[in-house]
């Protein structure tokens, strides 16, 4: 794993369900003394006062029971990295893209390295603002900087062995409109006529740490789970899907990079559920994951600082225009790249607390039952802590028409699953089976609950492992900059630190660029409006929720299955499945450690 990574940083830390066996594993063998008599007694002055060694715990003797995580999750997290990114560059040249004609039809792949790889790339508004926190710059700014270092002429195609560079960088914020439409619409069916097997309330599935605790120590929680697809996965599988069919190309020829805030989604992208099978599932061909690789923020300044290349020092403009090329479909490349797709968040410091800064879900879904009910209000309700909080929709007459919550950070999460477990059923005739438990404010129980988003950090995305720590920036300030450029201030404790970045996160709606222009003040494309184009050139809309038309959104999804080929259903919604341990079983096939430490290694990671 990255050499980034340490124990001190992982503040999203599972606790297995079962006691570490490691230490009793580990403990001394006791061995008789030499030349002992067997038929003296022993008395307690002659004992020798012997003190075990510590047990000593690796992250690799973790990882190599399931108690946790994995032992193949444990390989593929451990190839993940700033290091494997760069071997991937070299290893591969970057496939030229044909030339495509006015209705986005391309001359093909032919001729072209048959070794090849088309390169793109997708970045979190989280990861932006930990960067635009640190470097002192916009949330827009810090974007153009992440850009020009993956697809500039001064960023990584200014070396390696192939000169390669990302042929595209993809704003997960635009994917995350997709998925928060079809959060919404997904429990208004569940309201209406729940699915099979599906159970109230619904729990967000965005979020791979919690997935991870979901899946490994309470299964009784699966069926609440949202099947829907995170930004990142969607991202992966649209970028992937389309430059396939469109170029003509196998799934495995498109190279997936993702920047995200948090290590946990390096396990999302090693998913099994997360692959072209799902969507693209031949016989006989391997899967390819839609994300192959997951870099953090800090893990981007590594891959910056590996080619020599300082990242505060990279123009903070637009990328020229011949370094971006558009995507071979004309209407989702109005979607993915047209003028900048933010919404205006309100400006009040409530409304930011309600929205939150892991996407907004469950904003969203108050907001779309808030437009189905005219004249209804949201309530909030604060819980024991900052992190734990319950809303209701309100008719104008009083009454409760919905009911959602958010409860954040794994201690309040425990607290959450506990209260959703099934009552046990008294094996004592006429008696009444467990109390159901109560709200942090009292009245009714989780179940009342239609919709609760879920988040294992503690304050959201912005407070993820990945993120840049405060006690980093004035170094990471000072890297390759002339001295005396950067004026020295006092910073912040940890806690401040985080809002600071929640402001950057947030200022991004008011930052105001009304076309992606290059660095000669060229514009890219033409745009209708602030969303793109309408579709088949109907005009846009009144269905807007949340400052986002959900039939535009329709439209680029039911394109986006039109070209492909592939359902809907199959290429937005994924599975979860319980995972049992293996803790304190026989293995089988050797020292379990020991075969993951040596996989690790051979292909180049390990801890």
């Amino acid at each position: 794993m990255s050499a980034i990574l340490s124990a001190d940083d992982l503040n999203d830390f599972i606790n297995p369900g079962i006691a570490c066996i490691k230490p009793v594993e580990t403990l001394p063998q006791q061995q008789p003394e030499e030349n002992a008599n067997p038929y003296e007694v022993t008395t307690e002055d002659k004992v020798k006062a012997e003190n075990a060694p510590p047990a000593q715990i690796s992250l690799t003797d973790c990882l190599a029971c399931s108690g946790c995580v994995t032992s193949a999750e444990a390989v593929l997290v451990s190839l993940q990295s700033h290091s494997e990114v760069l071997d991937t560059l070299d290893r591969y040249a970057e496939l030229r893209i044909p030339v495509q004609d006015h209705v986005g039809a391309t001359d093909g792949m032919n001729g072209i390295d048959e070794d090849g790889r088309i390169f793109v790339a997708s970045v979190s508004p989280q990861t932006r603002a930990s960067l635009a926190a640190t470097y002192n710059v916009s949330e827009q700014q810090a974007g153009h900087m992440i850009a020009q270092l993956l697809s500039g002429p001064y960023g990584l195609r200014s070396g390696g062995k192939h000169g390669s560079g990302f042929t595209w960088v993809v704003d997960t914020n635009v994917m995350r409109e997709a998925c928060l439409v079809a959060a919404a619409e997904e429990v208004q069916q569940a309201l209406k006529a729940p699915t099979e097997g599906q159970k109230k309330p619904i729990l967000t599935s965005a979020c791979p740490g919690w997935i991870c605790y979901a899946e490994k120590t309470h299964p009784h929680i699966l069926p609440h789970l949202s099947k829907l697809k995170s930004p990142q996965a969607l991202t992966g599988t649209l970028l992937k899907s389309i430059l396939a069919k469109k170029f003509g190309v196998p799934p495995e020829k498109v190279w997936h990079m993702a920047v995200m805030p948090c290590f946990d989604k390096k396990l999302e992208a090693s998913r099994g559920e997360l692959t072209s099978h799902s969507w693209h599932g031949r016989e006989g061909e391997d899967a390819v994951r839609d994300t192959d690789c997951v870099i953090t923020a800090r893990e981007l300044l590594m891959l910056a600082e590996s080619r020599n290349i300082s990242f505060p020092c990279l123009p903070r403009k637009p990328l020229a225009k011949q370094f971006r090329p558009p995507f071979p479909d004309p209407t989702v490349n109005a979607f993915l790249f047209g003028r900048r797709r933010t919404k205006a968040l309100r400006d009040t410091s409530e409304a930011a607390s309600s929205i939150g800064t892991s996407g907004g879900y469950l904003h969203h879904v108050l907001q779309t039952q808030q437009s189905l009910h005219p004249g209804s209000t949201i309530t909030i309700h604060r819980g024991r802590n900052a992190d734990v909080a319950d809303y209701s929709v309100l008719s104008p007459s009083g009454k409760t028409i919905f009911k959602a919550a958010r409860y954040y950070g794994f201690r309040n999460i425990q607290n959450l699953v506990r209260r959703l477990k099934p009552a046990k059923a008294s094996r004592m005739p006429g008696a009444n089976s467990r109390r159901p438990a109560r709200k942090p404010g009292g009245g009714a129980g989780e179940g009342d609950y239609a919709y609760v988003e879920v988040m294992a950090c503690p304050g959201g995305c912005t407070n993820g492992g990945g993120q840049i720590k405060v006690g980093d920036v004035g170094t990471l300030r000072q890297t390759g900059v002339e001295n005396g450029s950067w004026e020295q201030e006092v910073l912040p404790a940890q806690r401040e630190w985080l809002g600071v970045v929640d402001e950057a996160y947030f200022s991004a709606s008011s930052e105001d660029e009304d076309v992606d222009g290059d660095a000669d003040g060229d514009v890219n494309m033409d745009m209708d409006d602030a969303h793109g184009p309408s579709i088949n050139g109907e005009a846009r809309s009144d269905d807007v929720v949340d400052g986002i038309d959900r039939t535009y959104i329709h439209g680029i999804l039911e394109h986006w299955s039109s070209i492909t080929g592939v359902e809907l259903e199959k290429l937005i919604y994924t599975t979860f499945r319980a995972v049992e341990s293996d803790v304190g079983k026989e293995s089988g096939g050797g020292n379990e450690m020991e075969r993951v430490s040596a996989l690790a290694v051979a292909q180049g990671g390990g801890w």
